[in-house]
This record gives C-alpha cells, sequence and structure tokens, in this order.
C-alpha cells in the first residue's frame, strides 16, 4: 500500500519556491525573462505574480526608471510578495482578479504570466484585460503545461495513461491550454509572434513526486475510478526502479498590434 505520508497538499507558497528552484523552473523562467526584452524605464506586468518570486529579477530588467506591478488574486500571497520585496521601491503588489485587472488602461509594456493561465475560468478574457491596460506594441510572454502531454516511463503504458487522463479531467481546469496559447492569443486579439515548446525531463522520482504530485494523484485517480485499485504495485514499482518523466511546456509571446 501506498503510504499516506505526503499526500497531503503542499503548502502553494513553499510548493512555488521548489518550481523556482528547481532545474527545470530555473531554466524555461530564465527563457521567459530572455523572451520579455526587458528595457529599462518600462513597466512590466506580472499576472498571477504568486508571492513575488519572480518580481526582483523584473524589476532589474527595468530599472532604474522603470516600475514593476505583482497582481494576485490572493491576500497571503500578496502580502507575502510585498514582504519580499519590501527594499524594492518599484515594485507595486496589487490585489486583483486577472479577469478584470486593477490597473488603467494603455499604461504596460511588457507582461508575463507563468503557469496561471491553465487555473483561470476564463483564458480569453485575461488576455483580453492584458490588451486592455497594454501600450500598443506592448509584448506578454506566457508559459503553460499541456498536462495531455505528462509521459512516465513504464512497460505498463495504461498506468501511465490513466494517471494522465485523471489530471487532465479533474485536476487542472485549462489542462491543455499550453498548445492553445496562440489560439486564444488571436481571439483575445494579440498578434503570435513565437511559440517555443521546453520539455524538462526528470529521472529522479521524489523530484517529481515533488513537483507534479505524482504519489498524491495517483491515489486520487484511483479513488475517482480512473485506476484499479491493485495498481498501486505501480506507483511502487515506479519509485523504486530506474525513473523517467516528461511533460511539455509551451512558451509563447504574443503582441498588442501596433
Amino acid at each position: 500500500m501506498i503510504e499516506t505520508a505526503g499526500l497531503t497538499p503542499p503548502d502553494p507558497i513553499i510548493y512555488l519556491d521548489q518550481v523556482a528552484a528547481s532545474v527545470p523552473g530555473r531554466a524555461y523562467k530564465q527563457q521567459m525573462l530572455a523572451m520579455l526584452d526587458l528595457r529599462p524605464g518600462q513597466t512590466v506586468l506580472d499576472i498571477g505574480c504568486g508571492p513575488g518570486t519572480d518580481l526582483a529579477e523584473l524589476a532589474a530588467g527595468v530599472a532604474p526608471t522603470g516600475s514593476v506591478i505583482g497582481v494576485d488574486h490572493n491576500p497571503v500571497m500578496a502580502e507575502q510578495a510585498r514582504a519580499r520585496l519590501a527594499g524594492q521601491p518599484i515594485v507595486d503588489i496589487r490585489i486583483g482578479d486577472a479577469h478584470s485587472l486593477p490597473i488603467d488602461d494603455h499604461s504596460v509594456d511588457r507582461a508575463r504570466t507563468d503557469r496561471v493561465l491553465q487555473h483561470v475560468a476564463d483564458p480569453v478574457q485575461v488576455l483580453a484585460e492584458f490588451r486592455r491596460v497594454a501600450r500598443p506594441g506592448a509584448k506578454i510572454v506566457m508559459a503553460e503545461p499541456d498536462w495531455d502531454t505528462l509521459l512516465i516511463d513504464h512497460d505498463n503504458l495504461a498506468m501511465s495513461r490513466g494517471l494522465t487522463r485523471f489530471i487532465t479531467m479533474e485536476v487542472i481546469r485549462n489542462a491543455t491550454i499550453g498548445r492553445s496559447l496562440a489560439r486564444l492569443s488571436t481571439q483575445a486579439g494579440l498578434i503570435t509572434r513565437c511559440v517555443v515548446t521546453t520539455t524538462p525531463v526528470l529521472q529522479d522520482f521524489e523530484t517529481a513526486d515533488q513537483l507534479w504530485g505524482l504519489r498524491r494523484n495517483f491515489v486520487r485517480a484511483i479513488n475517482a475510478g480512473y485506476l484499479d485499485r491493485g495498481a498501486e504495485r505501480w506507483i511502487e514499482e515506479v519509485g523504486s526502479m530506474p525513473f523517467l518523466a516528461s511533460v511539455t511546456i509551451f512558451l509563447v509571446v504574443a503582441e498588442v498590434p501596433a
């Protein structure tokens, strides 16, 4: 039987910090930063800034004359971000809904959203809000996983497919949004300038479990009927044998028409 330890969802702030500190997390976040092409004097927006994980690097890119606005709907996240960025006078943290940003029209030069659109009720509305607050020619960089691409190496393909199906159907609201970002950007009136993918490959089970909640979601998949209860042996085997898993992340750059 799978041990119950570690099956409780992690603290969201700790989890976001763990993702940012991981090797794949650092790699794609640096790629996003380069795609933003920040310049001193710009105003840059982080939609769904969480505990402020990425705000210091944004500030460094637009300092000394620019400004950074972080928006999050969760007051706890916003308060943590304020505490972390207290020494950065050009950073402004606001509590607000991504579907109705607390920002003036045509005031933003750059924006980013990192693994946020997979959770929102209406991704197109969020992108339309970016278009409203953005200046002509402003750019947004988006990063979203496509959870339908989650792969775990094992001879029993049905088990891996069952877990992936559960995550895409029951866990993540917009589980395949990665592949849809370019289309949704067009629907919001933006021009897609670049679409690239990065596929982190993890060969350590404990790291994959920490980042993707494999044990926790496997138990949930069994309880929800996506996998037979006898499948508990499978996750024990996966954790004890040479391990490999991956998921594809889409990075998309879109622009407001000039």
